[in-house]
């Protein structure tokens, strides 16, 4: 794995971490609510499944940075397709956006580190 993949993996490692934080922490305070465009009542209703999925794009952040840490592009492909499915799942089911802002920069790192 190369350098230009080992460091957009990192980068889409860090999207998650944020993606955790948003949904864990950040759901129903106004920064989480105007990101997701959602009312208080409505963050305060879906709070425990938003922190549901912010725990599940924690895992993916971890996998990635394991990945990159032991230099293992197995690893890394493993866990950059399995954002690349949920960010297609999410661009299907929920809105068109979270492709390019989940799924695409995972196919980017995922390029690079097999052409790596």
């Amino acid at each position: 794995m190369g350098g230009l993949g080992a460091a957009l993996s990192v980068v889409v490692a860090l999207l998650h971490v944020g993606f955790m934080v948003l949904e864990m922490f950040l759901w129903t305070r106004p920064a989480g609510r105007r990101i997701f465009r959602m009312s208080a009542a409505d963050a305060e209703v879906q709070r425990v499944l938003a922190a549901n999925q912010g725990l599940y794009n924690g895992f993916l952040a971890a996998g990635l940075f394991w990945g990159v840490w032991t230099g293992r592009p197995d690893v890394v492909t493993f866990f950059l397709a399995c954002v690349i499915v949920a960010g297609a799942y999410g661009a299907w089911t929920v809105n068109r956006r979270i492709f390019f802002v989940q799924a695409l920069p995972a196919l980017l790192a995922l390029a690079a580190v097999r052409l790596g």
